[in-house]
């Protein structure tokens, strides 16, 4: 390799907290600056995260139409992007005649449609010059194959696809034209080749990668008392922690029922836990739906959704158990997050979780079901020698990956 920095480019469309987001701020502190000169484009400079971006990374100016994507409609209009307004009502339209067809579950088709409609009305990057590598971080990845240049393009994978809806007859033109294609994990890869096969011989694993050292620096930003304020701590209570988007893949609809149950059990319990909270961290559309199931549940003093938190690491070390109790996920970044701060950790039994969870070594796979949820978080919180094996695991193993980042390399070819 010459002394001369390699040209990175890389797009992501916003910053707002979520685990892709938080992976690619770990990248971005792990890869070596001194052989990288990193661009990087966020379609909108919107999102908690956007202040944890390294000073050593050159962050592009917001371009105006890259910024419309994904803003409200109302917004697009009143702005005079009429162009690539109409080219998201056709793809809403064309994504329903899709959907009557095949009744979709949740999924990335939507996505792609979009991608598909707006990316014309887009300005090329050409004007960036020709980079050594450049990156799609998250779907949809039309743009950055039409509108930028590059020696090598790589696309990240970040979800299950085995789970989730794709039109592999809209979507496979794009992957195929990228040279890398990069999943997180294993399950990622084997779900991912499962739905589009032809492409396995561009796939590149590269584990999410956190940074340590910022994770247990950040959870120390807050005061025992700033703290108490919106996670007491109460002796017989144990404080269980979730994080994530409100959206039917992180379940936290169920986690009313699943709350009502814990308590039931707890309060007959042997140990001096007879009480559990559980305290949720995020945002999202499904934030009704959550709410409306605490009052069905009778759960208001014991479920408490906690918003928005551009720093959620004090909240995280200071719970007694992290749970993720999502449907499906590709390789949860706040599982490892919790994992760096040595905290008891429960998982469901998704497909990619023991590409991730070693069980009862570095955390617990408990059933999907409500009902095996419950009974497995029970038995964890009832079991403090568990989980001290859990805590004591954690505290003597590297959770960072930041070695990973090393793999770029991998894509500049």
């Amino acid at each position: 390799m010459s002394n001369q920095r390699k040209r990175i480019f890389i797009a992501i469309h916003y910053m707002e907290l979520g685990g892709a987001e938080m992976s690619l701020i770990g990248l971005l502190n792990a890869l070596d600056h001194s052989r990288y000169n990193v661009d990087l484009m966020v379609y909108s400079h919107r999102g908690e995260l956007m202040e944890m971006i390294p000073k050593e990374v050159n962050l592009l100016p917001e371009t105006p139409k890259y910024a419309q994507i994904e803003r409200p409609l109302r917004d697009v209009i009143s702005c005079g992007y009429w162009q690539i307004a109409l080219a998201r009502l056709k793809a809403k339209w064309q994504y329903r005649r899709y959907a009557r067809r095949t009744q979709p579950k949740e999924g990335s088709a939507i996505f792609q449609y979009v991608d598909d409609a707006v990316c014309p009305h887009l300005p090329d990057l050409h004007h960036l010059g020709e980079y050594d590598l450049a990156i799609s971080y998250v779907t949809p990845h039309r743009i950055v194959v039409e509108k930028v240049l590059a020696k090598s393009k790589a696309a990240w994978i970040h979800t299950d696809y085995s789970y989730i809806d794709v039109d592999v007859e809209r979507e496979l033109p794009v992957w195929s034209r990228y040279d890398h294609i990069v999943s997180i994990s294993k399950d990622v890869t084997t779900s991912f080749i499962g739905k589009f096969p032809s492409l396995e011989n561009r796939i590149v694993e590269l584990a999410n990668i956190l940074s340590p050292k910022l994770v247990r620096q950040r959870a120390d930003a807050l005061t025992h008392e700033e703290l108490e304020k919106e996670m007491p701590y109460e002796k017989g209570v144990a404080n269980i922690l979730s994080i994530g988007r409100f959206s039917h893949q992180k379940n936290f609809d169920n986690v009313p029922a699943i709350c009502r149950m814990i308590n039931e059990r707890l309060r007959n319990s042997a140990t001096e836990v007879k009480k559990a909270r559980w305290y949720i961290i995020g945002y999202g559309s499904g934030e009704s739906l959550i709410r409306q199931r605490i009052a069905e549940e009778g759960m208001e003093e014991y479920v408490k959704i906690l918003g928005k938190r551009p720093n959620p690491y004090p909240y995280i070390k200071n719970c007694n158990i992290y749970a993720q109790p999502s449907r499906y996920e590709g390789r949860s970044v706040t599982v490892r997050e919790a994992q760096v701060l040595c905290k008891p950790v429960v998982v469901t039994n998704y497909t990619t979780a023991p590409s991730q969870i070693k069980n009862g070594v570095d955390g617990v796979i408990v059933g999907m079901d409500n009902t095996s949820c419950t009974e497995g978080m029970v038995a964890l919180i009832e079991d403090k020698s568990l989980q001290h094996r859990l805590a004591n695991y954690l505290e003597s193993h590297d959770y960072g990956d930041e070695k990973e980042a090393e793999k770029i390399e991998l894509l500049l070819n």
